[in-house]
């Protein structure tokens, strides 16, 4: 799995998933671009990888994505790969849900990942190479309580993501999906042990997923090992839900 010196933008770098991406493609010696909305945090990747370049960057500012990856393209002199990780959840049940958080979920999750990926191919497509790796969910093909909206924006990316690598395959573009199930993460850590334990009995290898699990799939979808995979959804989640 050759990944050396590949140009890579990961979102969401700030994140427990994102963090793992960040160390996975460090470690495989690629010229990584990390983004996120937590500047302590984007300090800490710095500290930690120094040959990361980090850039605050807020992606419901969707008029400024298109200069925003025109600034990534020069730092790193192209893009080879775009890891869309980024994402928000803002939960209620639907009859509370309001239209505002609605929005919001969906423009951040499923929006500016079109327009990130919409921008990106414009750079690729003069390369005629690219791998672009859309981190969807679990909720995204099962649904779940209070989650109707971070499910529907889930969903979307799916689908999207389906109809983008139609569009540019014979440009030898890859565009696949990740779909992460429960992930030990801080924000798993917060969750209730009762409930932690009604979660873990529904996962038939018994214990939740690292985020390295995902980053491991991720590097193989952005490696050419993974040349004749297009479209497709990799599911990682102990065999909660099996596609």
């Amino acid at each position: 799995m050759n990944l050396k010196n590949k140009k890579v933008l990961i979102t969401g770098a700030t994140g427990g998933i994102g963090n793992s991406l960040v160390e996975k493609f460090y470690k495989l010696e690629s010229n990584i671009l990390a983004t996120g909305t937590n500047e302590e945090k984007l300090d800490q990747i710095k500290k930690k990888y120094p040959n990361v370049t980090t850039e605050k960057f807020k992606l419901d500012e969707h008029n400024k994505i298109e200069e925003f990856i025109d600034n990534v393209d020069k730092k790193l002199n192209g893009i080879d790969i775009l890891v869309n990780n980024a994402g928000i959840t803002l939960d209620n049940l639907s009859i509370r849900l309001s239209e505002d958080s609605w929005k919001k979920v969906l423009d951040i999750n499923l929006t500016s990942t079109f327009l990130m990926c919409k921008s990106v191919i414009k750079k690729m497509l003069k390369k005629r190479y690219g791998k672009i790796i859309n981190i969807t969910s679990i909720v995204g093909h099962t649904g779940n309580l209070g989650q109707a909206n971070y499910s529907a924006s889930k969903a979307g990316i799916v689908a999207f993501s389906k109809s983008l690598a139609l569009e540019y395959a014979k440009k030898n573009i890859n565009i696949n999906c990740v779909s992460p199930g429960f992930i030990k993460t801080d924000m798993t850590d917060k969750i209730n042990e009762e409930f932690k334990k009604s979660l873990i009995n529904k996962i038939p290898s018994g214990n939740l997923g690292t985020g390295e699990d995902v980053s491991n799939c991720v590097a193989f979808l952005a490696s050419d090992l993974s040349n004749y995979i297009n479209g497709e959804t990799i599911h990682v989640n102990g065999g909660m839900y099996m596609a």
